[in-house]
């Protein structure tokens, strides 16, 4: 079964941290051992794992992205906003999609990673979908 997660993402280029929402749907699905796979249909955003415990690293991972990719009106494509173009590339180096092991009915991540949705156009009304596979499927 396909589960979709939505939220609402603030102004601002921004990571929000889905972490609960997702473990969430974990332990809903009662599955105790598989695979947990998210997706996000959209092409100025992506998902991503590292460390939400100090707000400084998302600060720091976002103001990184901004100078690989600044917003600017010289890109090729121009059929969008400067800010969806900047969006589009930095969406290819996150990612549109994760898949994460489900142990003991609980995600197997790391003590200090988190599940990372990251806005590149916003504000926005978002959507990830989820589904969690067991391993005897």
């Amino acid at each position: 079964m396909i589960t979709k997660v939505e939220i609402q993402t603030p102004a601002g280029e921004n990571l929000v941290d889905i972490t609960k929402e997702v473990q969430q749907v974990v332990h809903n699905s009662g599955i105790e051992e598989g695979l947990c796979i998210l997706y996000v249909p959209h092409t100025t955003a992506g998902i991503t794992i590292n460390s939400a415990m100090d707000n400084e690293t998302l600060k720091d991972i976002i103001s990184e992205f901004h100078r690989l990719v600044p917003t600017r009106v010289d890109f090729n494509h121009t059929y969008d906003t400067p800010s969806d173009a900047a969006g589009h590339i930095k969406s290819v180096l996150t990612g549109s999609n994760i898949s994460l092991l489900v142990v003991d009915g609980e995600l197997l991540i790391g003590s200090s990673q988190s599940i990372l949705f990251f806005e590149f156009d916003c504000p926005r009304s978002r959507k990830i979908f989820m589904r969690v596979l067991s391993d005897s499927e």
